[in-house]
């Protein structure tokens, strides 16, 4: 069922949460899966719907002093998460180093194309995630974001509180480096 609540652009929802904290609900029902999926992108599913629900608990604490001047709600939201993560960082660190250690899995059985897209997978993840630790904390959010939260270059900016141009030139570095790591790891393998 559809309420009135749900219809409102964010701009409205902002104005009107700040004089009713129950609509923020909207604003946790609108963006959750997102930030969720996120989240769980870079971090574990347990420890996602943990940040997940830390990151929407952070955002009602503040919720009076986003600005929606500023941009949107969701880059807003995804910052925070972003913020989250980076107190993990370093077990998100290790959780990469141990993907790369542990290798691909065998060979699974089943339909050909099923099979084939699972092994290039399995066999990719040990490089990427190698890839993935070496990359700097920036650049890491940048790449992430992009290619998990699916922001765009804008929406990356108000996220991390940085320059668009910013965005543009850790991306860059990031994807130069990752296929820099990749193709160098497949040498050695």
């Amino acid at each position: 069922m559809i309420t009135e609540a749900d219809e409102l652009t964010d701009a409205e929802l902002v104005a009107r949460y700040r004089r009713d904290p129950d609509l923020f609900t909207v604003v946790h029902d609108r963006y959750h899966r997102d930030v969720y999926l996120y989240v769980a992108g870079r971090l574990d599913t347990q420890i996602a719907e943990d940040i997940a629900a830390e990151t929407f608990l952070v955002a009602f604490d503040r919720r009076d002093r986003f600005d929606p001047e500023l941009g949107e709600l969701r880059p807003w939201l995804f910052g925070i998460a972003t913020n989250l993560i980076a107190r993990h960082r370093r077990k998100e660190t290790r959780h990469y180093r141990a993907l790369a250690r542990l290798g691909p899995d065998p060979d699974v059985e089943g339909h050909e194309n099923r099979v084939v897209t699972s092994v290039t997978a399995q066999r990719m993840q040990p490089y990427l995630a190698r890839a993935l630790a070496a990359l700097s904390g920036g650049e890491r959010d940048v790449l992430l974001l992009v290619a998990l939260g699916q922001l765009g270059y804008e929406e990356v900016a108000q996220a991390l509180g940085i320059a668009v141009g910013t965005v543009g030139s850790r991306l860059s570095r990031a994807r130069a480096k990752i296929l820099t790591l990749i193709d160098k790891e497949k040498v050695r393998g």
